[in-house]
């Protein structure tokens, strides 16, 4: 072999190797795959399910890498902290992207991911635990918060300070924008600096290529409209209007003749929340049976006096709704509001419309016979009045007289009477005869 032809051999076999390096390198990155989990909107437990579920198909589909994408004001603290369990438990790694806004709850969501990246002008912090009123939450609920979100920054080496000011305004960080009495919002080039991001990136293309995964199959988790509607149906907020509706719709239907649109937007309403919670994994058949039961209890206490059974029948209903919410301040609070529109309503409706439960029509006599009616019980006889006759017995005071060739029954003022006096009858009440007795002169 000349060496003009050893050159060429091992350029050949160069190209051969390179060809399959690549190629082999090809294949491996196409192989992986990527599973986006979107963390949209308010956080609450139809959203801790979705993120729950689309871990267990990510797991089940064996991917190798979970990227979280953070759009969030925040929401419920409970719902957060179900969402970082769900992270942790995982052995995927996952990251999470603030593309826009990681703020309160999502704020914590983010720091229990393996990684951070945010978008330029993204914006993670402001996590102070505040109650549905808007007022800051009670000592025992921030000392947990406060204590979640140290461990859930320290887990990944980061500067627990930074986290603690988030949910603390007496941590005084001022070169931050997070004086003394405010809470601590890092920006993009803030969270980079403190470490509270491993980097930044325009879009999940972007990111992709950051990560060395430009080539693998993108999985997109996507939040049907049963999820949708759940997540919903959940919210804090339109809990307590779909059980007021449902009440309302209710107690005016029990003032309605037959069943009508009130009644069906009652049931609706209370069918809704159910679905919804089921939906979410909040509730489980457990739930509906009891509250099945309960309407059973009440509608039978109708027709069997006693009010045990009622009782169990409204304390089934509302145990029922406690178990389909799993939160217990939440669904007090929901429960008083109902009750107080219930209350309101048929005050309103008793008051101001003249209006009786047509239900108890069917259970309680209300008929009268009255004399404007066309009853009476005996027959006044006052053509008596001013007639006289002869006490046939003794009136003591009571006794029989004879007027007219008639025998009748009488009584006297109260005083005694003999037998054979003369009597006159001075006043006629229905069956009772009144006489005197006619003093000779």
């Amino acid at each position: 072999m000349t060496r003009k032809h050893f050159f060429q051999f091992v350029i050949l076999c160069g190209l051969i190797l390179s060809f399959f390096t690549g190629t082999g390198s090809t294949l491996s990155d196409s192989a992986k795959k990527v599973y986006v989990i979107p963390l949209e909107d308010t956080v609450e437990k139809g959203l801790s399910e979705f993120i729950k579920r689309s871990v267990k198909e990510a797991e089940a589909q064996q991917v190798d890498h979970i990227l979280l994408e953070i759009n969030t004001p925040g929401g419920a603290v409970d719902a957060a902290m179900e969402i970082a369990d769900t992270l942790r438990a995982t052995d995927i790694p996952v990251t999470a992207f603030i593309n826009r806004r990681a703020l309160s709850a999502g704020a914590y969501i983010a720091l229990n991911a393996d990684q951070i990246y945010i978008v330029p002008g993204g914006k993670i912090g402001s996590a102070a635990v505040i109650d549905l009123e808007g007022n800051a939450a009670d000592k025992k609920v921030e000392s947990l918060w406060l204590s979640e979100m140290k461990e859930a920054a320290e887990q990944n080496g980061r500067d627990p300070k930074y986290a603690l000011a988030m949910a603390d305004k007496e941590i005084d960080l001022p070169e931050y924008g997070a004086g003394k009495g405010n809470l601590l919002t890092l920006d993009s080039k803030q969270a980079l600096e403190v470490g509270y991001a491993e980097g930044s990136a325009a879009d999940r293309a972007q990111l992709i290529k950051k990560l060395g995964l430009q080539n693998a199959e993108i999985v997109q988790g996507k939040e049907s409209f049963a999820d949708k509607l759940a997540r919903f149906i959940t919210h804090p907020v339109v809990v307590p209007i779909l059980l007021s509706i449902g009440s309302l719709g209710l107690i005016v239907e029990l003032y309605s003749p037959g069943f009508g649109l009130p009644g069906t937007m009652g049931i609706a309403s209370l069918l809704l929340f159910f679905y919804g919670h089921l939906v979410a994994g909040l509730a489980g058949m457990e739930a509906i049976i009891l509250f099945i039961v309960g309407i059973i209890l009440i509608i039978v206490e109708f027709f069997i006096a006693g009010g045990i059974i009622g009782i169990l029948g409204f304390g089934s209903i509302i145990m029922s709704l406690y178990i389909a919410s799993g939160n217990f301040i939440h669904m007090t609070i929901s429960l008083l509001i109902a009750a107080l529109v219930s209350i309101t309503a048929s005050i309103l409706i008793v008051k101001v419309f003249g209006k009786r439960m047509k239900i108890f029509k069917k259970l309680i006599l209300r008929d009268a016979t009255t004399t404007e009616s066309g009853y009476v019980s005996n027959i006044t006889r006052h053509e008596l009045i001013g007639k006289t006759g002869v006490a046939i017995t003794t009136l003591r005071p009571s006794g029989t007289v004879a007027i007219d060739d008639e025998r009748l029954d009488v009584v006297t003022e109260g005083s005694y009477i003999a037998t054979g006096q003369h009597v006159k009858i001075i006043k006629v009440e229905g069956s009772r005869i009144v006489v005197r007795e006619i003093k000779k002169d």
